[in-house]
């Protein structure tokens, strides 16, 4: 990882200021001869001190470990190896700032002068145990990659390093005992305030940060003296920069949209173990209770993601799913792609989603309460998850009385509202019992039947909608991982509801493994793929693709969408248009994390430039569509485009068409009462580009003409509509 140097940080709420780096120097070299061990018990305390004595520990040149052809100390296989070197600074008064490279099989936690500076795959917090392991990461160099950067600001340095002697200290961790390998070399830098010259030159493959100063993305500047770790959230400072759309952002700003405490951890299950790591948020007032603030114009709340989207070189992956899905009138998280600072460097593009709970923004559901035990009241709401039971004893969920197809194992149900530690006896016997329902109707002989059948248990516009979203990202976690479900109270047509979506990266070709990077089969057969994975689909899609009527329903969607936002013309301007938006932000993100044209699990196509990323993600999409096209099923007998049933979670509801347009588009509005309509239209700067049409709306569907001007640019608009307390967004593409 590369790094990008703040040129000026404006000292608010806790925010460091970054002080300008003439040039960079090594002061520690892998092949340098540093002291080590391998302990098989505790090593003492004193170890990672400058005053420690190491007579009775070995030497040897750097990196060390076992079987990985890259060490030039070999080890005794074990769960880890504790290494440390000293070295002089004449003038701690030039550092400006450190940088750590590690190449490492599989963690580490390093320490500068007895504080940690640095760790990755051990979530053991303070200072793991010898025999801890690590989460399974993969050395690079000796196959042409670069070390993994880790940075230590100028404030931070203040209160660690010493004139004179100080003392680099580094546990390496397996990720078992018997692991076939083990390894690790590192490198310590330093950043120079001017010309003088203090230590060696840097290592070939080390790349000086360049200057972050403005973007057109918000700026979120986070500062703790805590490492972040998984679990517990430490307290930190943030500060957010957010001119508006369409403004430029400065460093030097002002914290205008936020600007206080936050709890922040790790998060993420495979993606955890990346290098530029994603981050749940949670503002906090100064004693460390929740509150809710709005973030980017977003509803008011306080629980907030961070998504690094590693993976995907794009950036959009997800951002393209939420948006698609929204358009086809679902709650899915609001996002926005967003620059992040983190104790003084620029960590790159994150996107800023919320997370999904229960909230009358997000997903609206009644509030259960304890009390809710009994009638209409125990019946909802609930939020629950197809997923690994990641959360433990904590999170709570229960194993579904019937297994997958073909393999026959079992599925997890996680609890997401209440969650293991809120929910009543009386509410987890309910919700279980529903599903058990729902699933016994399902396989049942009379599954079609349109008043015993599953149809009885679950709203199935929303498992044709689920279904549509899922095969067309072709998503490898498809109905298993992250696989959100809700349910209302029964007074409120309480089904069953597959949304809200999440979890859109390894889609759309990214996927190296299980057929995933492949255009063609159904992702509901991923069973039948990918037998050796644990975590299997449901048999619930597979089997309502038996159901003819389903499949009329799928096909008669499908048709519909194939029309407006699934078209090729529609999905390539959408991408063009967020291409075009991050593009000055993504060069600073691959500069920061240079993987184009490096391979990075799973991926599957490698572009070498961000364009080529884009471009064959519209490929790709292009590829999906026409087989499914050719394989949808169905028929479009009784399908009439302008009467599919409207989505249930809204009491509004509203589309589009044609779209993409060329002059004129009709916005049909369905509203449950009369109230007034508003509708206006922005471009990608945020001006409005017609004056606000106002109307008064009956009750029922309202079509409401709007005529563009015949100058209009091409590119993409946003049609904002407003009734009563409720906003929705159309994005329209103009030819």
């Amino acid at each position: 990882m590369k790094r990008i140097l703040l040129y000026s940080v404006l000292t608010l709420s806790g925010a460091s200021v970054a002080a300008q780096t003439n040039h960079y120097e090594t002061s520690v070299y892998e092949n340098d001869t540093w002291r080590y061990v391998v302990p098989t018990s505790e090593p003492d305390t004193n170890w990672r001190k400058v005053s420690f004595n190491t007579t009775s520990w070995q030497s040897g040149p750097g990196g060390f470990g076992f079987s990985d052809g890259d060490d030039n100390t070999t080890t005794s296989a074990n769960e880890s190896v504790f290494i440390r070197i000293t070295f002089s600074i004449s003038d701690t008064s030039k550092i400006s700032k450190a940088i750590l490279n590690g190449d490492y099989d599989d963690g580490f936690v390093a320490y500068l002068n007895n504080v940690e500076i640095a760790r990755a795959g051990l979530s053991t917090p303070g200072k793991p145990p010898y025999n801890d392991l690590a989460a399974n990461h993969e050395a690079v160099m000796y196959s042409g990659g670069n070390p993994d950067y880790f940075t230590v600001n100028e404030n931070t340095l203040e209160n660690i390093m010493v004139q004179g002697t100080n003392v680099l200290a580094i546990q390496i961790h397996n990720t078992t005992a018997n692991s076939s390998d083990m390894s690790g070399r590192f490198w310590l830098t330093f950043g120079i305030h001017d010309a003088t010259v203090l230590f060696g030159p840097t290592p070939p493959w080390f790349v000086a940060p360049v200057d972050f100063s403005e973007s057109d993305l918000p700026i979120f500047i986070i500062n703790t003296t805590n490492t972040i770790v998984d679990e517990p959230k430490v307290m930190a400072d943030m500060g957010v920069i957010w001119n508006g759309d369409g403004n430029r952002n400065y460093i030097t700003d002002p914290f205008n949209d936020y600007n206080g405490k936050i709890g922040i951890e790790l998060r993420g299950a495979s993606s955890a173990n990346m290098p530029k790591k994603s981050y749940s948020l949670e503002l906090q007032d100064v004693n460390g209770y929740a509150i809710d603030s709005s973030i980017c114009g977003f509803p008011k709340e306080s629980d907030w993601i961070l998504s690094a989207q590693y993976t995907d070189k794009t950036l959009m992956r997800g951002m393209l799913s939420f948006h698609l899905i929204q358009e086809m009138g679902w709650y899915a998280p609001r996002y926005k792609p967003v620059e992040l600072v983190l104790n003084g460097e620029y960590k790159g593009v994150y996107i800023l989603f919320e997370k999904v709970k229960r909230d009358g923004d997000r997903v609206d559901i009644a509030k259960l309460q304890p009390t809710d035990i009994y009638g209409d009241d125990v019946t909802g709401g609930y939020i629950i998850k197809l997923d690994h039971n990641a959360g433990g004893p904590v999170a709570g969920g229960w194993n579904t009385n019937y297994t997958t197809w073909p393999t026959g194992d079992s599925m997890f149900v996680n609890f997401e509202y209440p969650d293991g530690t809120e929910i009543m006896p009386q509410q987890a016997a309910y919700i279980r019992a529903y599903v058990d329902s729902f699933e016994t109707a399902l396989i049942g002989p009379n599954f079609m039947d349109s008043a015993t059948g599953y149809r009885n248990y679950v709203d199935v516009n929303s498992c044709v909608d689920a279904l549509i979203i899922q095969e067309l990202s072709k998503n490898i976690d498809a109905y298993r991982k992250s696989f959100y479900i809700y349910k209302d109270k029964t007074s409120d047509t309480g089904k069953l509801v597959m949304a809200p979506i999440w979890d859109y990266d390894l889609t759309y070709g990214n996927c190296g493994f299980c057929e995933g990077e492949q255009y063609d089969g159904w992702q509901y057969n991923f069973n039948y793929v990918c037998t050796g994975d644990y975590w299997k689909n449901p048999f619930w899609f597979e089997r309502m693709r038996q159901d003819s009527l389903f499949n009329n329903q799928v096909r008669c969607r499908y048709e519909e969408l194939r029309g407006s936002i699934l078209s090729e013309q529609y999905l390539d301007a959408w991408i063009d248009s967020v291409a075009g938006f991050v593009n000055e932000s993504q060069g600073w993100n691959f500069t920061v994390w240079p993987i184009q044209g490096v391979y990075v699990w799973p991926n599957y196509y490698i572009g070498q430039n961000y364009q080529e990323e884009v471009d064959t993600l519209k490929w790709w999409i292009h590829q999906r569509l026409l087989w499914m096209d050719a394989n949808i099923g169905g028929n479009l007998n009784n399908c009439n485009f302008t009467g599919v049933p409207a989505n249930t979670n809204s009491t509004t509801t509203g589309n589009a068409f044609p779209n993409p347009f060329a002059n004129d588009v009709t916005l049909s509005v369905f509203l449950p009462t009369p109230e007034s309509i508003t509708v206006t239209t922005y471009n990608s700067l945020g001006e409005q580009v017609l004056v606000p049409i106002v109307i008064q709306g009956t009750q029922g569907t309202n079509n409401i003409q709007v005529s563009f001007p015949s100058d209009l640019p091409a590119g993409a608009y946003l049609m904002q509509v407003m009734s009563g307390n409720k906003t929705w967004t159309r994005t329209l593409i103009k030819q």
